[in-house]
Parts: C-alpha cells; structure tokens; sequence
C-alpha cells in the first residue's frame, strides 16, 4: 500500500534503476536515479515510494520564501502597447498569488535595473496591504529603454541575499534580445547568481531569442518556455508563482561518491527535463562531488548517471558510485544526508544479462537525444542546410513517437510534415510560424517519463 505523507514535513528517497551486469572488460555503467519529494503540503496526495524516506523540517514549520519578479520595460514593450499592460496585469495576479509572509520585490527591467517595489534595496512582506501597494505600484511601469538582463540579475540576487530565508527564487519575463550588455556580462552575471537563487524565465512574443533565455533557465535550474500571445501571461505568471509558493526546501544537491579507478563520465536531470549538471560539480571531500537541484516541492525528478569502473574478470563484483542527497546546513555545521542509493557493477559471463539495457536507462538516453537532434534540426534550418535539418527533425519525429513523448510529437508537426513517424521520414513545411519554431526549440528538452 502507497504510503502517503500527511503533515507539512517534506520527506526524499532514492531508487536506483540499472542493469548492473557487465560483460568481461565492460566498464561503462549507467543508471536512473529517481528522486521523490513528499508530504511538503503542497501538493498533496503523492505516495512516497523507496524506503529511507528522511523529513527535512518540522511539521507545522512553513518554509520562508522570497520571491523578485523582474518585468521587461524596454521600449518594445510597447509594440503592440497592449503588451505591456498584459506584463502588468500577469505581474498583479503572481503577487496576489504569494503567500501571506513571503518576502517580495518587483524590478523594472531596461538597459538598467530598477525597484519597482518596494524600493530602497528592501523586500516587502506580503499580505493585504503591501500587495495593494505593489499592484498600485505597477501603474508606474511603462516601456523605454534597452535590455541588460544581467543588471535584472544582480539586482534580484542583492535583494534576495539580504533576506533570510529558505527558499530564494526569481520570475523573469523578456520579449527581446539582450542587446544592450555584451554576452560575456550575461555569462558573468548567471555565474554570480548561480547556487544563490532559482529563476523561471519567460518569453513574450517572438522577437526574444531562445538559447538567452534557456541558458537564464538553465543556469538558475528554473523552467523556461515561451509565452507567444502575452493575453497568456497573466495565467502563466499565476502557475509559475504557485508552483514557486510550493518549493520546501532548498539546496538540495545529489552527491556521488566512487571508489579509487572510477570516473563519473557524466551527471544528467532528464525528467521533467533534460539539464546537464556534469560541469557544476563542486567537490565534497575525498572522492566525492555534489551536483546542484535546486529548490524542491512535492515532486519526483529522474538523474541519469554514467561512470567508467576499472575492467574486472567474471564474477566479481563493486560498488560503482553512492548517491546520496544532501542538505547543506546553513550555519556551517555539518550537511544533512536525507536519503542515499547504491549503483553496483557486477561482471559476468551471461550474455542476455550482460547485453540487456535497463528500460529507464534506454528510454532516458533517447529522450536526452531527441531534445539534441531538435536543437541541431532547428539550428541546420536556420543556416540553410535543409538536408541536415530534414534528417535531424526526422529523428526527432522517429523518438517522440517511439517513447510516447505526444506533446513533442505535436509540436514537431508544426514544423515538419510527418510522412512515416516510425522511420522519421518526414519534410520540412515550406512556411513556419516563428512561434511554433520558438516553441518546439524552448520546450525541446522538456521529457515524458518511462511508459508503465
């Protein structure tokens, strides 16, 4: 029987699916490490699967929050002029969605940043009447100026570092280029801001460019996706919110521990999407590494992990990396362990077991390669190699149909005509609309989880 959490303490486990058998002389070893969040409060309802479940607060204890939203006021805000008012207006309804007690701000994006709300480099605290002062407050936003998304960054992270808090997250809307600081500023900003503060970042419209606004998402381990009739806004920014309201706890990292001879070739979310965290490990001790999460709710999120063990004879056996995740303690002391899993190698003379690839671990390295072969068809497109395009998108069509990804699927018959799903056989439409190209590259790496 399901067993489901009913206080308000957030509870995580691990399962480790894999097939830990290796021919003679194997060593790549891969596995899916789901990680499942429960009994926060938030959600509620979801059943908590895999023994060792650990609670992180104590019930009763509501997580403390803070929250910037940073609203595009460059001058193409106003093109149509009913553009801004929709900024306005979705900005107004994620504030009437905060919790009473969370700490907030509004910055006004342009060449430069600017507080909207409540000014002089403070947080306000949410309830009936700082959120009226806040919603009066955005009558002052109007459209004029350039785009420097990194000045919106800093200022976010120096507002949320004053606070102190639990959970520190950012909502950030664009409709343009960041044309107004160079690429490098914005580099150097996200990796300032990086471990300080989660970010959802969003598109309105479609003059805004794609890989700025995913790397934002990316870099923050926050959701990017595209808003392309900003009349949607105001729902959007009231789920973003809501989905920001729900986080329990922050920081959470995955660390991986391996034995002498081991190499980690690569760490990976791949559900709900695919973020690859190989490159933002920061060393925890002797052989020993944490990747970060970021902030987390009632959910379940899937890791794929691939290390390289040392070649063995039949019949032995190691332990290939511990997976643990860890909660840092904010005053120093030492770091909370709330649940761990095992990845095994174990060499054997079976060929069936040998050559068997685990169901999670297949499903997973095609949904990470359909995101890749959607980037690279979008990017051939774009530079006039149709052929390269055709063959991409068709892979692209040939794995979304194969793993059931619908909603990929969909957005792939945008932009190609699909002649044969299971083969990829497929043409390029003659005329796309550039928010359905948008939104097939923005929602590119979003997965569906294994089919049961």
């Amino acid at each position: 029987m399901a067993n489901f959490a009913k206080s308000n303490v957030p509870q995580f486990s691990v399962e480790v699916y894999q097939n830990e058998y290796l021919p003679e002389g194997g060593r790549e070893v891969n596995a899916i490490v789901t990680v499942t969040s429960t009994g926060g409060g938030t959600t509620g309802g979801v059943p908590l699967s895999g023994a060792g479940a650990t609670p992180v607060r104590a019930s009763g204890q509501a997580p403390r929050a803070a929250v910037v939203i940073m609203v595009d006021c460059s001058g193409s805000m106003d093109y149509p002029p009913t553009k801004m008012r929709n900024a306005r207006d979705a900005t107004a309804a994620a504030i009437d969605t905060l919790r009473d007690g969370t700490s907030f701000a509004v910055v006004g994006g342009t060449h430069v940043a600017k507080e909207v709300y409540p000014g002089n480099g403070r947080l306000a605290v949410a309830d009936a009447r700082t959120k009226a002062q806040a919603k009066e407050a955005l009558r002052a936003l109007g459209a004029g100026g350039g785009t420097a998304i990194g000045t919106w960054l800093r200022l976010a992270d120096r507002l949320l570092g004053a606070a102190d808090v639990d959970i520190r997250h950012g909502i950030l809307l664009t409709d343009g280029r960041n044309e107004h600081e160079a690429p490098e500023d914005l580099r150097a900003a996200l990796d300032s801001c990086a471990g300080r503060f989660t970010c959802d970042a969003r598109g309105v419209g479609t003059d805004w460019e794609v890989k700025e606004v995913t790397a934002i998402a990316s870099a923050l381990l926050g959701t990017a996706d595209i808003v392309a009739d900003p009349a949607g806004l105001a729902a959007d920014f009231t789920q973003m919110m809501e989905n920001a309201m729900g986080k329990e706890v922050a920081d959470v990292a995955l660390r991986l521990w391996t034995p002498v001879g081991v190499e980690i070739k690569f760490v990976k979310q791949v559900a709900p999407t695919v973020v690859d965290l190989t490159g933002r490990r920061t060393g925890a001790g002797p052989r020993a590494g944490d990747y970060p999460t970021g902030s987390w709710g009632d959910e379940s999120r899937d890791y794929h992990v691939c290390v390289q063990v040392p070649q063995a004879g039949i019949g032995q056996e190691m332990l290939a990396s511990r997976v643990s995740l860890i909660l840092p303690d904010p005053s120093g002391g030492a770091p909370q362990t709330l649940s761990q899993g095992l990845v095994r190698a174990v060499w054997t003379e079976d060929m069936a077991a040998s050559t068997s690839i685990n169901p999670q671990v297949a499903h997973y390295t095609g949904q990470a390669e359909l995101a890749q072969v959607i980037q690279q068809g979008l990017d051939a497109r774009k530079s006039g190699d149709f052929d390269g395009a055709t063959a991409k998108l068709g892979r692209a069509v040939q794995l979304a149909s194969a793993s059931g990804n619908e909603d990929t699927a969909k957005l792939l018959s945008k932009v190609v005509d699909v002649v044969d799903a299971a083969t990829g056989t497929v043409r390029l439409k003659a005329k796309v609309a550039d928010a359905d190209e948008m939104t097939l590259e923005t929602r590119s790496t979003k997965t569906v989880r294994v089919k049961k």
